[in-house]
């Protein structure tokens, strides 16, 4: 039997910094098309779980050790990335230290999570859920 075809699957981290006055979320720049700004996350690998993909990603492109609290929720329109369907789990976590811009990050800045810049990708629903979640502790709707 031949392997399915199916979406690439990659993870996002919504990274408060818990050492900051307002515990204010990681942005970062991205280096690669889309370009824009961005919740730090990347592609799993082979032979990887969910988490440790979000660990190491998050280590990756802030710097950062981060604490995996919660899972937000599944994103999956097939439209959400312009490279093609992509399916991303979203945790919230939490790091202290001074974050700073690796790898596919260009640029990082720290923000309160109502006064975010435009995202790309589908990151500004994702933002908009997890304000939902910081107001009424419920994860992110299932979306059909």
């Amino acid at each position: 039997m031949s392997r399915p075809v199916t979406p690439a699957l990659a993870v996002d981290t919504i990274i408060e910094m818990a050492d900051r006055p307002g515990r204010p979320i990681v942005l970062i720049e991205r280096k690669n098309p889309p370009h824009g700004w961005a919740i730090p996350g990347g592609f799993v690998d082979v032979g990887e779980t969910l988490e440790t993909a979000a660990m190491r990603e998050a280590r990756e492109e802030t710097s950062l050790d981060v604490q995996l609290r919660v899972l937000l929720g599944i994103y999956s329109n097939p439209a959400r990335d312009p490279r093609g369907h992509t399916v991303t789990p979203v945790y919230i976590a939490e790091a202290i230290g001074e974050p700073r811009a690796a790898d596919d990050a260009k640029n990082l800045e720290l923000y309160l999570p109502q006064f975010c810049p435009r995202l790309v990708f589908d990151h500004d629903l994702i933002i908009a859920d997890y304000l939902h979640y910081l107001e009424y502790g419920q994860p992110a709707p299932l979306r059909f």
